[in-house]
């Protein structure tokens, strides 16, 4: 496992706005304000205009605290609100496209980070091979807004898969701050999260608590 020098966190934040009991751009302005440094916009259910509205939104929240946002499948809204970064599904653009599209859009300069949700080794070998900078790998645990992708393939899984690829793993699906650094033992750079800081009674304290687990944000 490596840690790019352009991926300095190890908490991942990633949105669900379904979950949080104040609006979006709030609830991420409480979290970056806490010391989150990593921000994944993933509103899949959002027509074109109001995704746009929303990143654009979260792009001016994350900026002014000096975090990261990326924008999940999105390429066209990434490079539109001047986001660090896409995110790709499995089943969207996969990584050298994406990298291809930002190269061409950026006069021949990459400026942005392409991240990778896999769900087996050999996805996270195959996201490797097409050019991800990092790659998100799970469900680590039982969670339901990963269901849909099988059971959880726990510990030894995301072990597999760090070993086997030479970039950075973050864990997702069900981490909790009580899993977190079980996470890291087996060699993960970080953790993803939704619904542990979407719904937290108080961001600030949830975010604390995974700084202490992971020993940095």
């Amino acid at each position: 496992m490596k840690q790019s020098a352009t991926l300095d966190f190890r908490l991942l934040f990633i949105t669900d706005r379904t979950l949080s009991p104040a609006p979006l751009s709030e609830r991420v302005r409480e979290a970056c304000e806490a010391g989150v440094r990593a921000v994944q916009l993933r509103e899949k259910d959002l027509p074109g205009r109001e995704l746009f509205e929303l990143a654009t939104r979260l792009r001016e929240e994350t900026a002014r605290h000096g975090a990261a946002l990326f924008v999940n499948d999105r390429l066209d809204i990434a490079l539109a609100t001047g986001a660090d970064g896409v995110h790709c599904p499995e089943n969207g653009f996969s990584p050298d496209v994406a990298a291809r599209v930002i190269k061409a859009a950026a006069a021949g300069e990459a400026k942005q980070t392409v991240g990778a949700s896999v769900h087996s080794p050999a996805g996270a070998l195959r996201a490797q091979e097409q050019g991800a900078d990092f790659i998100t790998f799970g469900p680590v645990f039982a969670t339901p807004s990963k269901a849909a992708w099988g059971e959880p393939q726990g510990l030894d899984a995301l072990e597999l898969v760090c070993r086997r690829v030479d970039l950075p793993v973050f864990a997702v699906g069900g981490v909790t701050v009580e899993r977190a650094a079980a996470c890291l033992e087996r060699g993960a750079a970080g953790v993803a999260v939704i619904s542990v800081v979407m719904t937290a009674p108080d961001v600030a304290c949830a975010v604390a608590a995974f700084e202490s687990a992971l020993g940095t944000l």
